[in-house]
């Protein structure tokens, strides 16, 4: 059976093994799996079931379902300090994306002032609302970033009070991943290498905890720690398959690590649970685009564009950070789908659907390189210009990450205009800046893989100027980060075709047939590579 088909009968099965669990989760939550959790409360036995339910929930990043589970809870019994607790912990959806909207903190701030007033009968919940409390407190006038920062803090008291509380362990791992993501890059990953430590302890009594499972894919979903990951990715999805994100999250550490038939299996499982999920959606087309499976690509682009037109999936109800992934995905699936392919036309086509700074500048930008590597510097200048503003944009709304992941976009795309203009200088040093730039941040969580290696372009750019040996250089360091990539391979074989090293080109180009054989369309590049081998 070839690729194609195998992975469409696997989500024909999984979704008709998905339609089933739901249906039986709707009569009853004994079919259910989404990992083994116990965090007692004070509420009484007739709460705790329904709580740890909720709460392997929320480990598993369900947060409509499980906010409306302590909701349920707490209208019950609203003396249940917890529960109160639990929905100003859901109600900020995702953490680790962003911000919550305002709506939402006003919402979390007013259920952890019910916490506070319910009078929680032990001091160990009294900890974890005081520390949540922080998270909240005077939310209006003071940073996300500030207040994240003194959660952590909070947190990593509670932590050392109970070190034996496997909640108190978990729920500080994903502290420490939320401060991660509201400070700069820290190249030494010592926030990422902690909080995979604790979660690994809890696993070694705990096997089947979501939220430690789930952290620890977290932690480690960065291209340098990405292999330390992959036992962790490897259970997840086995352990809570109720969960759409637990299926998804997998494909976290196999993208980083360039694995991407187990990407497509992983989230062809969690559209099966959940088909509006286009993050999971953008994950396979990057898969594909790098197995030349270009066919299989461009129906995914098309489901996509769909969900799009029907008002897009369930994960637009959730809180505005969240939304971030569905922007990013439906604006990154079309432009990895011409850059891929290198059909520059198609680019400079793209449509703008103005959701976010984020997401319209991913449009913007392939537009650029569309226009440029069709010798249109003029329209090219224009979209630089909607790049340069929506920067601006993002710099006063205090968004510091996507303000510089545009910029370095920005640079890029004039880099190359200069290019093509004949200011070679002034090219190579602001291509570099824009590859230095990107080296020095991480990606983000809402939009996983890249959506184009800046020193994998820098490569390209130092080809065009016929540097081969030097490109060689650039496209192997990317390769390094990004791996196991198409143009990657093939950048890095005619690299060193040119430079007159045929071994290395060999292997290159070896990697390159290898990655592409069960392709379902002819690219040229494939060809070229095949053309060379032959010839040895």
């Amino acid at each position: 059976m070839n690729t194609r088909r195998r992975f469409r009968v696997l989500f024909v099965a999984s979704s008709f093994c998905f339609a089933a669990a739901a249906g039986a989760a709707d009569h009853a939550h004994h079919g259910e799996k989404l990992g083994e959790v116990h965090f007692p409360t004070s509420c009484g036995a007739q709460v705790q079931a329904g709580f740890d339910r909720a709460v392997a929930l929320m480990h598993n990043f369900a947060f409509p379902v499980s906010n409306k589970a302590f909701a349920e809870i707490a209208a019950a019994h609203p003396d249940c300090a917890m529960a109160h607790w639990a929905l100003a912990i859901g109600v900020r959806g995702n953490p680790l994306v962003g911000a919550p909207s305002a709506t939402a903190m006003k919402t979390g701030a007013a259920h952890i002032e019910k916490a506070k007033s319910a009078s929680a009968k032990t001091q160990r919940e009294r900890d974890f609302i005081a520390a949540l409390d922080l998270f909240y407190r005077d939310w209006q006038s003071v940073a996300h970033r500030d207040r994240t920062l003194a959660y952590e803090k909070a947190m990593e008291a509670l932590h050392q009070r109970y070190p034996d509380d496997p909640e108190a362990a978990v729920f500080y791992a994903l502290a420490l991943n939320e401060a991660i993501m509201v400070l700069p890059a820290d190249k030494n990953y010592t926030r990422h290498i902690k909080a995979a430590r604790i979660t690994e302890q809890v696993l070694e009594k705990h096997r089947n905890h979501p939220g430690a499972l789930h952290y620890l894919v977290h932690s480690y979903d960065f291209p340098a720690l990405a292999d330390k990951g992959k036992a962790a990715a490897d259970r997840y999805g086995a352990v809570a398959p109720s969960s759409a994100h637990a299926l998804h999250m997998p494909s976290h550490i196999y993208s980083m690590l360039g694995l991407w038939d187990e990407s497509i299996k992983s989230n062809l499982l969690a559209v099966g649970a959940a088909k509006g999920y286009v993050h999971a959606i953008d994950f396979m087309v990057y898969a594909h685009l790098q197995m030349g499976q270009d066919r299989e690509a461009l129906r995914l682009l098309e489901t996509a564009r769909e969900l799009q037109k029907a008002g897009g999936p369930i994960e637009q109800r959730t809180p505005t950070a969240a939304v971030l992934t569905v922007h990013t995905a439906y604006a990154a699936i079309p432009a990895r789908y011409a850059i891929e392919r290198g059909t520059w036309k198609e680019a400079t086509q793209l449509e703008l659907h103005t959701s976010s700074a984020a997401a319209d500048a991913i449009t913007h930008f392939t537009r650029a390189m569309g226009f440029v590597r069709l010798r249109d510097a003029a329209s090219a200048r224009r979209e630089i210009d909607r790049l340069v503003a929506l920067r601006d944009e993002l710099k006063k709304i205090d968004d510091a990450y996507w303000a510089e992941q545009v910029e370095v976009q920005r640079l890029a795309a004039a880099a190359w205009v200069a290019l093509f203009e004949g200011r070679r200088a002034e090219a190579v040093k602001l291509m570099r800046s824009a590859a230095d730039l990107e080296d020095g941040s991480e990606k983000h969580v809402a939009m996983e893989n890249r959506l184009w290696p800046m020193r994998e372009l820098l490569g390209e750019m130092l080809m065009e100027l016929k540097e081969p040996a030097a490109a060689l250089k650039e496209f192997e360091t990317s390769l390094h980060e990004a791996r196991n990539r198409a143009r990657g391979y093939f950048g890095a074989a005619r690299a060193a075709e040119l430079a007159g090293n045929r071994a290395k080109a060999g292997e290159y180009y070896g990697k390159l047939v290898a990655l592409t054989k069960n392709a379902d369309s002819t690219r040229q590049e494939v060809q070229q590579a095949k053309a060379f081998l032959a010839l040895r």
